[in-house]
């Protein structure tokens, strides 16, 4: 691992991102063209100290996920992203899947600026893979997990806890639109490994899954009308609208709520409570191996 290199990428980085850039306030005595260290290390979910470190040239060798997430927070493109892997000598990983995967910078600018609603980015199977801090609330944190449990869709036919995000009447609805979206995914991918593995598993393991499957009903969900349990507000009606990346890999999901409605007032003091009342599983910012109330 080259640290003085790694050090020396990520300022170069910081110093040429603007505060406006990923939606913090200029202010009036920023004495740094670009982000100060603790912002980087707030967004990409890191602590200040960690990432100070990182930038002196000292330190553990980052992990994967830690380089993604800063890949995330500095808006590195392709290649950047990819130069920093090198520099940390790390395996780059593929571009497009599991929780190290690069969010298209399209995808990411628009998200930047969705303060105001709860927004995220997700892969077609359904892994999250970044979201404002409105989703943290509104959906809680996603699992730390790889592999098919990363998979809202996964979980949501194998982990009966994962269900709890929807009132109960709700769940066929939604078994129906998860499958008929992953048969769309799977043609489009025909033959990729990921998608073929995570089909053979779910049929395995959940009849129910394997019955929808077998109706071979297709559709890519673009829009849907949700009703969200959360812990302190009950359940919130909201819109769930989707904007998908021009090769179909990565989704940007943003939900709202008509104005006057109960659905746009529960935003709203979503918006003020935070996470501070979330239940013991979501409280601290992490969730129980493989389950977790995220997901969509």
């Amino acid at each position: 691992m080259n640290h003085s290199a790694l050090a020396a990428f990520l300022k170069s980085r910081r110093d040429r991102i603007r505060p406006s850039d990923v939606g913090l306030p200029h202010g009036p005595r920023r004495r740094v063209p670009g982000l100060r260290r603790e912002e980087v290390a707030q967004l990409a979910g890191l602590s200040a100290d960690y990432y100070t470190e990182l930038e002196r040239g000292r330190g553990a060798q980052p992990s994967a996920q830690v380089l993604a997430a800063l890949a995330r927070a500095l808006r590195l493109n392709g290649d950047e992203r990819d130069h920093l892997f090198h520099l940390a000598d790390r395996p780059v990983p593929p571009a497009a899947q599991g929780p190290t995967a690069h969010v298209q910078p399209g995808l990411l600018g628009l998200l930047d600026r969705l303060t105001t609603t709860p927004a995220q980015v997700i892969t077609d199977v359904h892994e999250t893979l970044v979201q404002n801090p409105l989703a943290v609330a509104l959906l809680g944190p996603a699992p730390a997990v790889r592999g098919p449990e990363a998979s809202f869709v996964y979980r949501w036919f194998t982990d009966p806890e994962a269900r709890g995000i929807y009132p109960a009447e709700d769940h066929p609805h939604h078994s129906r639109v998860f499958v008929a979206d992953l048969q769309a995914v799977a043609a489009r991918r025909a033959g990729d490994t990921e998608v073929t593995r995570l089909v053979a598993t779910l049929r395995r393991r959940s009849p129910e899954f394997s019955g929808l499957w077998d109706t071979h009903d297709v559709a890519l969900r673009r829009t849907d009308h949700k009703r969200i349990v959360h812990p302190a507000l009950g359940v919130i009606e909201l819109d769930c609208h989707s904007l998908f990346s021009e090769d179909g890999r990565q989704r940007l999901l943003w939900f709202s709520a008509p104005p006057g409605t109960e659905g746009a007032a529960q935003l709203e003091l979503l918006s003020v409570i935070g996470t501070q009342d979330l239940s013991p599983e979501r409280a601290g910012g992490a969730a129980p191996p493989g389950g977790g109330r995220r997901g969509v």
